[in-house]
């Protein structure tokens, strides 16, 4: 099946993905395979990292691509085929999957949004490195471990308390 993509060489885009299993642990179980397996495939397929953060079971991004070079798809198919062979086997795989010789381990798709401007941007990663407070996960954004928000910290973007007291009720949103 061929999806529609937003394709902007050059582009900055913000991306969800996905475990299929959302119960799973697996992606801050297994942080260094993740971190592995994006370094490898930045080193073919380059990309900047504006924002990231990593939960138990799913991730956001906000990457800018090359100039000349809008292929998101190709980097995730790799991302996510690095990180698989990194992991043993063993998940639930569905019969479909099955047949055709893949994993369980993510959703098949991933969201993506094209960031149309500065505004946009700034909403995008704000809501990056907000994800595990409106998960649950910490009190503090800076208190995940997982979260370039560490790196905005030490360039002097953001403060250790950014968003600290943000009122949970008031985050919506999937993901």
């Amino acid at each position: 099946m061929d999806y529609r993509r937003t394709r902007q060489e050059g582009g900055t885009y913000f991306f969800t993905v996905n475990l299929a299993d959302r119960s799973s642990t697996l992606l801050v179980d297994r942080i260094d395979d993740l971190r592995n397996a994006v370094r490898t495939v930045k080193r073919r397929h380059p990309f900047d990292i504006v924002a990231w953060v990593v939960l138990p079971d799913h991730l956001h991004a906000v990457w800018t691509l090359p100039e000349g070079d809008g292929d998101c798809a190709t980097r995730w198919m790799l991302i996510k085929a690095g990180f698989s062979r990194a992991v043993p086997k063993g998940e639930r795989i569905s019969a479909t999957r099955l047949r055709k010789g893949e994993r369980g381990l993510w959703q098949r798709r991933f969201w993506e949004h094209l960031i149309v401007d500065k505004a946009d941007l700034g909403h995008h990663v704000d809501y990056v490195h907000i994800n595990p407070v409106k998960h649950g996960h910490v009190v503090r954004a800076s208190d995940w471990p997982y979260s370039s928000i560490h790196r905005h910290i030490r360039s002097g973007v953001m403060s250790m308390d950014w968003a600290a007291q943000v009122d949970r009720s008031s985050l919506v949103g999937e993901g």
